[in-house]
This record gives C-alpha cells, structure tokens and sequence, in this order.
C-alpha cells in the first residue's frame, strides 16, 4: 500500500476516500494482527505510518464534510 500524502487525498472525491480508507483500516489490522501473533514484525514503521495516514484521511473527509 502506497501511504497516501495530503495533497493526493484532497484531489480525490469522498467516495474513493472512503473505499482508500477502508482498505487502509483492512491492512492496519492485518498487521497488527499479524505482529501481536508472531510477536515480531518484519517492518515495525508500517504500522505507525499507517495509523497516521488513516487519521489524515479522516481529517480530510470530515474537512470536505464541513466544506459542503
């Protein structure tokens, strides 16, 4: 998964956000699921990469939710 920067989630409509997001959310619990039953992960800054990147695309919806 690609992170997601500001400025590319702004041009997008609501309806992509939201299918990025809910993508976004399925692959954050794959790896945290995944981490917390292995106890080792391969990559321990995807997660927190990706923590940020579904908060900046919820910040972003509710700003557009707001716009309207």
């Amino acid at each position: 998964m690609v992170i997601l920067r500001s400025k590319e989630i702004r041009e997008m409509e609501i309806e992509d956000i939201q299918k990025k997001l809910d993508e976004l959310k399925a692959e954050y619990a794959k790896n945290v699921s995944k981490s917390s039953a292995s106890g080792i992960n391969e990559n321990p800054g995807k997660i927190k990469e990706l923590k940020r990147t579904i908060a900046r695309v919820l910040t972003i919806i509710n700003e557009k939710n707001q716009e309207k």
